[in-house]
Formats: structure tokens, C-alpha cells, sequence
């Protein structure tokens, strides 16, 4: 663990990384402000849990370069539990889902996150481009008697020409240089602009004020009992399920666009360890951020530098700065993230469409439309898992097949390919023909494998049947722990040592 956790301090490029991670700051500032304040918090409680998870994950998490911090898919599920029993049962939860998410990779369970498609990785991702991309809208609204309405006359197309100004700059400076961060340089110098020319535009501080104290320590003040437990239980498993997802599917992503592989027992446990702190630090908790990984991604970030950079940033500017950032302009910061979210977007899964096969693209969608609509990103994600799962149940259980033939001493013969599974079931009982069969025939698994309880029943039925009829069936290439799970076995089974297999069943 060491020796990764010293990877990601090697062949710094100290400038790429400082201007990265100052970006990153920038970006995440008025995200977590935002997050917090829907869900009722105080806004330095988004930015206290920013710097953080930012810290802590940047540090000793499993993939260098990626960022975490005061998320709002986490969030979004403590909202209930806040408008309820208020603000020390928020810390209590996030201090259990730390501690939930810091067992699953102590006992390895990271892994597991292999098992998501790429269906469902696409649908992941399309799905929070459009979420980051209609999150940003709300930045043309402003509050009037007690509702959000949206801009009008020129208060509006400042806010758009703004916008606009700034993704230009972020889309055409690349082209110009790439030594320093296009999204740093846009918000530069629409800030610039709005500064100068004293344009009166919507700003950080119309959102909140940013100025505050070193976080301090401080224990949910709940009471330690088996009812406070069962409060705040399911909404800790919930939160710790989304964060874990969304993290690990983010260090996936970026696991392709760096080409490189990233741990995720390790980043489950950075990512509980800072939920922990959390808790304890009057964090409002979080995950890893897709949309501020991608900003320092393509910023040329590639260490951990970056990440612990964006963190102190913060720290910085709740202690010191706020004064100087809350005078920047929600347009250039509104404008980078949709810059953000045209690149997050797979435009390259849409090419594919046509030549993907039905399900996936069903698998895709669904998770996309979960995703956009309900913000439930461990539903859409849980929802693309099983669909799949069938999708590939199904597949298995019709591609079953049994080559049939009567060798000269009149026995007949059935060569199974194909898993014997509980999907498969139906289609291989429908092979045998038991009315025409002669006395005693063969079927041979060495092309197939058994692979559940349902199998090994399959089984039994189908020799109950010959024998009902007086025929005798005898099965062959069968591992060790079919045989034991068979009844009759001993009658039933022709042993062969050299080619028999050797799998399990589980049956447990």
C-alpha cells in the first residue's frame, strides 16, 4: 500500500499540478455551497466536507488525480433525515456510512465493481453529462419571493454572453497553449472582465458567503442508543452505497482516459476514512466528483498533488480568501462546467447505437433516464446490473445444445454444450427424447458444465424420468461435487479420472 500511495507523488510536473489543482477549487467551490444549502446545511459545511474528502482522498486514496469532495448524490439522500431529526443525526450518518464504506475494502469488496458493464458505465456517465449540464441552468434563475425565477432582460444575456465568453475561451485556448488550465485561464479572465468594466453580474457571494473558521472537532450530540441506530442505519447504507458506486465508477473512468489502473479496496477506504472525519468535523460527507476529476484530468493532472492543492485551496479561501472569490462571476464558473459536461458526455456511444446490441442500448438508456430523472445514481446503476445479468441469463440459457447420435451397439448419445444452469433448465429437458430412446443412453458434460442446484435437480429429474420408462441413463465427464450432490450417483455416473473436471457447485 505504501508503495502506491508513493506512486502518486512521481514525476511531478509542479506547475501543471498547482494550476490543476487550483481550477479544480474553483470549480467544486460553489457545487458544494449549492448542495448544501438544498439540503438545508449550513454552506461551510458543503466546503468544510470539500476540503476534507478533497484532502484525504488525494492523499491516501487509490487512484492519483482523481477528486472527491462534498458531492450532491450523497447528499441529496440525507435530505429527509435532515428536515426530520436535524443537523447532529446528518453528522452521526455520515460518520456510520464512513464507517461502512471503510469495511468494504478492508474486506475487499471493490472489486465487485468489475462486474458493471460497459452498457451501464455508458449509461453512468451520459447520464451525470446531462445531469452536470441541466445543474447548471439554475444559475439564470434568481430568487424572488421566496421562488426561483429565471433572469430577465439584460441581466440575462449578460449572464449568457458571459457564459458563452467563458466556454470559448475554455474551447479555443488549448489551441493557443496548453501549459496552463483552459478552465483557469476562463474564469481569469471573464473575472477580469467583469472587474474592469464593473459589470454587475450574479456572483459566488449570491449564492453564500464562503467565510469561516478551521473546522472544528465535534461529536454528533445524539443519543448513543439501538433507536438512534435504527434511524439513521438505512440512510448510512444508502449513502454509502451511492458514494461508493459513483466513486468507483469515476476511478474506472479515469482508470481509461489515463490509462492506467487505479485501486479500489484502497480508494473504499480513503473515501470512509474522510466520511469518518466527516462526521467529526462538521462535514456534510461526500464522494469522489466526476465532473471536478475530468476538470483536473484534462487540465494534465496525473498526480495527487493536484487533488491535495484543491483541498488546502479551499481551506485557504474559508479562512482568508472568501472576500476575493466571492466576487467571481457564477458565469465563468457556469461556463467551464458546461464545458465539463460536453466533454464528460460519450458522443462516441451514440456512433455505436446501431451497431450495439439491442439490450445494451436498452441497458444504456435505462440508466441514463435513471440517472437524469430520479438522481439515484445507485438505482440506475443496480437497475443496468440486473438487466444485464438477465440479458446474459437468457443468452446462456438458449445457447444450450445437445449433439445427438446411435453408435453400433445401439446406445444413444447426447454431447451437451453450453452451461446446465436454472435459466437453462427448461431448453435442455426438451432435448431428450424419452418415448423413442432405445434402453440405455448416454449423455456426456464434457463440452458443458453444471453450474447451480438447479442443474444437479435437472439431473435427478431426467434419470427419475428413464428410469420410470425402465431405460437406463448413464451421465459422464461430471466434476467430483456433482457427483456428490446426485442421488444414486454411484449407479448413475461413469468415472473418469484423467478428463473429468474438477469445478464446484455452489449450493450453500
Amino acid at each position: 500500500m505504501l508503495q502506491k500511495l508513493k506512486s502518486g507523488w512521481q514525476n511531478i510536473n509542479y506547475k501543471v499540478e498547482i494550476l490543476a489543482g487550483l481550477t479544480v477549487a474553483m470549480t467544486m467551490i460553489p457545487e458544494s455551497l449549492s448542495f448544501a444549502i438544498l439540503a438545508g446545511l449550513n454552506p461551510l459545511n458543503g466546503l468544510y466536507a470539500a476540503f476534507i474528502m478533497g484532502l484525504v482522498a488525494a492523499v491516501f486514496g487509490g487512484r492519483p488525480a482523481m477528486i472527491s469532495g462534498g458531492a450532491g448524490a450523497t447528499v441529496i439522500v440525507l435530505i429527509a433525515l435532515m428536515q426530520s431529526h436535524g443537523i447532529e443525526y446528518i453528522f452521526a450518518t455520515v460518520l456510520l456510512a464512513g464507517l461502512m464504506q471503510v469495511l468494504v475494502g478492508v474486506f475487499k469488496l471493490g472489486k465487485f465493481i468489475r462486474l458493471v458493464p460497459e452498457s451501464v458505465m455508458y449509461g453512468f456517465v451520459n447520464g451525470l453529462a446531462v445531469v452536470i449540464f441541466m445543474s447548471q441552468l439554475k444559475q439564470f434563475k434568481v430568487l424572488e419571493n421566496g421562488s426561483e425565477v429565471w433572469m430577465q432582460g439584460t441581466e440575462l444575456y449578460k449572464m449568457i454572453g458571459l457564459t458563452l465568453l467563458t466556454v470559448l475561451i475554455v474551447y479555443l485556448f488549448p489551441k493557443i497553449s496548453k501549459k496552463i488550465p483552459a478552465s483557469l485561464v476562463g474564469i481569469l479572465a471573464v473575472f477580469a472582465l467583469v472587474s474592469i468594466f464593473s459589470i454587475d453580474t450574479k456572483t459566488v457571494k449570491d449564492i453564500a458567503s464562503i467565510s469561516g473558521d478551521f473546522p472544528p472537532f465535534h461529536f454528533p450530540m445524539v443519543p448513543l442508543t439501538l433507536e438512534t441506530l435504527q434511524i439513521i442505519f438505512p440512510y448510512a447504507l444508502v449513502m454509502a452505497g451511492v458514494g461508493l458506486i459513483e466513486t468507483l465508477l469515476t476511478l474506472t473512468v479515469v482508470d481509461e482516459m489515463t490509462e492506467s489502473r487505479g485501486d479500489s479496496n484502497q480508494e473504499c477506504i480513503a473515501q470512509g476514512s474522510a466520511n469518518v472525519l466527516n462526521g467529526l468535523f462538521n462535514g456534510m460527507g461526500g464522494c469522489a466528483m466526476i465532473a471536478q476529476t475530468f476538470v483536473n484530468v484534462n487540465a494534465g493532472s496525473r498526480t495527487r498533488l493536484a487533488g491535495v492543492i484543491g483541498a488546502f485551496t479551499i481551506l485557504i479561501i474559508i479562512l482568508v480568501g472568501a472576500p476575493f472569490i466571492e466576487k467571481v462571476p457564477m458565469a465563468a464558473l457556469t461556463g467551464v462546467m458546461m464545458v465539463v459536461a460536453f466533454l464528460t458526455f460519450k458522443w462516441s456511444s451514440l456512433k455505436f447505437i446501431k451497431k450495439m446490441p439491442k439490450a445494451d442500448t436498452i441497458v444504456m438508456l435505462v440508466v441514463m433516464a435513471i440517472t437524469i430523472f430520479m438522481h439515484n445514481l445507485a438505482l440506475a446503476v443496480l437497475a443496468g446490473v440486473i438487466i444485464s445479468a438477465l440479458v446474459f441469463a437468457w443468452e446462456s440459457a438458449v445457447r444450450i445444445r445437445a449433439r445427438k447420435f446411435i453408435d453400433e451397439k445401439g446406445i444413444k448419445h447426447y454431447e451437451i454444450y453450453g452451461p446446465l444452469f436454472f435459466a437453462s433448465v427448461s431448453n435442455f429437458m426438451e432435448k431428450f427424447d424419452l418415448e423413442e430412446d432405445p434402453e440405455f443412453v448416454i449423455v456426456s458434460f464434457k463440452e458443458s458444465r453444471i453450474s447451480d442446484i438447479s442443474g444437479i435437480e435437472a439431473l435427478n429429474k431426467l434419470t427419475e424420468k428413464y428410469a420410470a420408462k425402465g431405460k437406463k441413463l448413464q451421465l459422464t465427464h461430471l466434476s467430483t461435487d456433482c457427483i456428490k450432490l446426485l442421488n444414486d450417483s454411484a449407479d448413475l455416473v461413469k468415472i473418469n479420472v484423467k478428463e473429468d473436471p474438477t469445478y464446484k457447485i455452489p449450493h450453500n
